[in-house]
């Protein structure tokens, strides 16, 4: 069956045919969060913002990161998620309070009944601007390009919607090749 939608002078074929994506850049003062819609091979901006948590307690803090990304998720209805990766920090105290905000974050995307991609810094600046070592302000500019916004999105809100833009060109079944089964030898699926 054939849907269609008029919309002014232009038809859309299968309007349904748009996926959400839940960008989050995870983080235990601010956790960024970006909404796009992906539509064919197009990419459309919904929304961004940041979410600050207070200083005090760890717990209170992971419950600030999961009760507010709930509301995001309630208000957007995103139909899937994309995650960034904790790197290993100079410091283990920082990076296991990074991977608990992780988890928080991971876990308002399961609560929701989200799959949930997972990628690495680098493949996320390799997605958004061709270049995994690529710095703040490049993925800023490449974002506010990509999605036509009139202004440039915070650093954590751009780095949320380039999660989200890495997982729309190639993330969980979005064009990625199937890798389950496999293993990585010399660079290469085995």
């Amino acid at each position: 069956m054939r849907l269609e939608l008029e919309v002014g002078s232009q038809v859309l074929l299968n309007p349904r045919a748009s996926i959400r994506i839940l960008g989050i850049d995870p983080g235990l003062r601010i956790t960024g969060f970006g909404v796009i819609d992906k539509v064919g091979q197009q990419l459309h901006y919904v929304a961004s913002g940041c979410i600050k948590t207070p200083a005090g307690d760890l717990p209170e803090r992971l419950k600030v990161i999961l009760n507010s990304l709930g509301v995001v998720i309630t208000q957007h209805q995103p139909d899937q998620a994309a995650v960034e990766k904790v790197f290993v920090n100079v410091n283990p105290q920082s990076t296991l309070l990074l991977g608990q905000a992780r988890g928080a974050a991971i876990c308002a995307a399961v609560l929701a009944n989200l799959p949930v991609g997972e990628y690495t810094a680098l493949q996320v600046k390799q997605a958004v601007v061709g270049n995994g070592h690529a710095d703040k302000e490049q993925v800023q500019l490449m974002v506010q390009r990509l999605l036509k916004l009139s202004g440039t999105p915070s650093p954590d809100a751009a780095d949320a919607l380039a999660c989200a833009i890495c997982h729309a060109h190639g993330g969980l079944g979005l064009g990625a090749l199937a890798t389950k089964g496999f293993r990585v030898r010399g660079g290469r699926l085995v």
